[in-house]
């Protein structure tokens, strides 16, 4: 894995989105850090990336957001079970051939495709390490 040192947001935007180039229609990538690490400041340059202008939020209350069928941004902290996460359909996403970007992907680990992607974001303050 390579290591990327943000000092802000605006540095995880700008390489979340250079990421975005990277990444192709069905891939999944699970995002890993701590509450507040940056999670959804890096799916909203992954989304800027690939070409989406809508405002990117966190779905923690929605555990999907739907950009065009492009990203779908799964948000997992508040699912308590694989099964619950079934019941909303959450492994078809994985086959409707757009990027997913899953934040709290342990949650469903078991639902998840055989090969995804990991960044993982970690630090304090300002500066951030983003491995990916």
């Amino acid at each position: 894995m390579a290591v990327f040192v943000s000092h802000g947001e605006k540095d995880t935007f700008t390489f979340a989105k250079e990421y975005a180039k990277t990444l192709r229609a069905g891939d999944v990538v699970c995002l890993d850090g701590d509450m507040g690490a940056g999670k959804t400041v890096f799916a909203k340059g992954v989304a800027r990336g690939l070409g989406i202008h809508e405002e990117v939020t966190s779905p923690t209350y929605a555990y999907v957001n739907d950009y065009g069928g492009r990203l779908f941004h799964f948000d997992c902290y508040r699912i308590e079970s694989e099964e619950y996460a079934e019941s909303l359909g959450f492994s078809e996403y994985f086959d409707m051939g757009g990027i997913c970007l899953v934040e709290w992907s342990e949650h469903i680990k078991g639902l998840l495709p055989e090969t995804v992607k990991r960044v993982r974001i970690t630090g304090s303050g300002n500066e951030r390490e983003i491995e990916y």
